[in-house]
């Protein structure tokens, strides 16, 4: 028993090993996007990295990239301040607008709400 509980480490340490490799060679990003939403961190920080390596210098897949919902989904992810996948989030934001980044930040249509309550009319007579 423990012998099959090593080999699946072994294989699962592998996998992922391999994994990592193809991830850091692809550069059609189309192909990357379903992992943002379905892979687990130790692997989504990859990703992200892949995205922040390509991104800046191909505007046809920045705009992919919000139109996919990619940029939403960068927004979503709790990245520790100043961890790897932080910097590699913010290299990614860095690649649009401001308002772009914030549009798609979650809580971003609330707090519009909120203004639109807390808004003052302008009243001419």
């Amino acid at each position: 028993e423990y012998i099959n509980i090593i080999n699946k480490a072994v294989v699962s340490t592998q996998s992922t090993g391999a994994l990592k490799n193809i991830l850091q060679k692809c550069v059609h990003l189309p192909a990357l996007e379903p992992l943002l939403h379905d892979a687990p961190p130790n692997i989504l920080k990859h990703v992200v990295a892949q995205f922040s390596k390509v991104l800046p210098h191909d505007a046809k897949a920045r705009r992919l990239f919000v139109t996919s919902g990619g940029l939403k989904k960068v927004q979503e992810i709790k990245a520790e301040p100043g961890s790897a996948l932080m910097e590699y989030i913010n290299i990614i934001n860095g690649c649009y607008p401001e308002e772009i980044v914030r549009y798609y930040s979650p809580g971003y249509s609330e707090r519009l709400l909120e203004r639109i309550d807390n808004h003052q009319p302008i009243m001419t007579n």
